[in-house]
């Protein structure tokens, strides 16, 4: 999982996406991670498919611009249903982070995650990164991890997410700092355990309410640059994205990864 070697990054050419790459040649540079660029024709474009594969091959090029010439890069056209493919793909390369793009602007951003965005979440295996507030991205140079949040809710996928959210902190000397939605003094114990099991001595925030809202405002009261978060361990009907985290991304003041 760590240092992060290769990075899939789905490619739609809308504005969403031309704002997070930003984020995603901030990783690759940081890491030297291999990008996976990867943009599915669907099945509409089927008739034109080879016209289409190699016009958008080069469309990346136009698309990135400069940013692309700094980056060791694959680009990739895939044929069929968006989430499935980037889901295959992410498998067949050994993805460690896949990052995409959220949809919903204005005052819709808390109701509405991208079809493709939460298909993609409910069945990859590795994280996810998303991003809602992209209209205002800044360039690559300017985005910083300096503060790290890291929301548990002392379920399974908890100890794996503060793993991860821990070592990402260290890669960028990072402060991290657990939040947590319930009554005050209950989980102290439960937290203390945990983060003995990850070794980590994270400041701890812990506040009565909704987790969607207890999480947002803690984000935004700390400022932090990136949130992490668990998904559920298993597959199936309810895939691995749990109501609160869905609601969480939502909401979310800053980039999320799903682990």
């Amino acid at each position: 999982m760590f240092p992060l070697k290769r990075i899939l990054f789905p490619v739609d050419f809308s504005e969403q996406c031309r704002a997070a790459f930003a984020y995603v040649e901030e990783l690759a540079k940081h890491f030297q991670a291999e990008v996976i660029l990867l943009h599915v024709v669907e099945p509409p474009s089927y008739n034109s498919s080879l016209a289409d594969s190699h016009s958008h091959s080069e469309g990346f090029e136009a698309f990135f611009g400069e940013g692309l010439k700094h980056l060791h890069v694959k680009r990739l056209i895939e044929h069929g249903e968006a989430a499935t493919k980037i889901v295959r793909c992410a498998a067949h390369h050994h993805a460690d982070l896949i990052m995409i793009p959220t949809q919903g602007m204005g005052i819709y951003r808390r109701l509405i995650l991208g079809s493709t965005a939460a298909k993609v979440l409910h069945d990859a295996d590795c994280p996810v990164w998303t991003g809602v507030h992209l209209e205002s991205a800044p360039a690559s140079a300017k985005i910083h991890y300096e503060r790290v949040c890291c929301a548990v809710d002392l379920k399974k996928q908890s100890e794996k997410a503060l793993d991860w959210a821990h070592r990402f902190a260290a890669e960028y000397k990072a402060e991290l700092t657990l939040v947590h939605a319930g009554p005050a003094g209950s989980a102290e114990n439960a937290l203390a355990e945990l983060q003995q099991k990850a070794g980590t001595h994270a400041p701890v925030r812990v506040r009565e309410g909704e987790p969607k809202d207890v999480v947002a405002a803690f984000t935004a009261e700390l400022h932090a640059d990136l949130l992490v978060i668990g998904r559920g361990a298993e597959s199936g009907l309810l895939g691995r994205l749990e109501a609160n985290a869905y609601s969480i991304i939502r909401q979310s003041h800053c980039p999320v990864i799903s682990v």
